[in-house]
């Protein structure tokens, strides 16, 4: 148990901090996931426009620290080639 106040209350700040990472985490998986989806439908305006939401949930990610910024590249570069494989289709 922390005994500092400084200490007490980098723990107060970090239960935030988590609460905050998960519910990004959660909105990028779920961005992603209706990318995925609209995809698998082959509906070509869903996908692009939830692609441009899904990418800047993303970089936004990565520019708060919950990923890497290659991580988020690659994401994002994956997402583009299926989005653009349908367009093709």
């Amino acid at each position: 148990m922390a005994h500092h106040a400084s200490a007490k209350k980098a723990l107060r700040q970090t239960v935030k901090h988590n609460e905050r990472n998960k519910a990004r985490n959660s909105d990028i998986k779920t961005f992603v996931k209706k990318v995925l989806a609209a995809i698998a439908a082959k509906d070509l305006n869903l996908a692009q426009d939830t692609f441009k939401l899904a990418q800047a949930k993303i970089m936004k990610g990565a520019q708060k620290n919950l990923m890497k910024p290659n991580t988020a590249s690659r994401k994002v570069s994956r997402l583009a080639q299926k989005v653009k494989a349908l367009e093709a289709a």
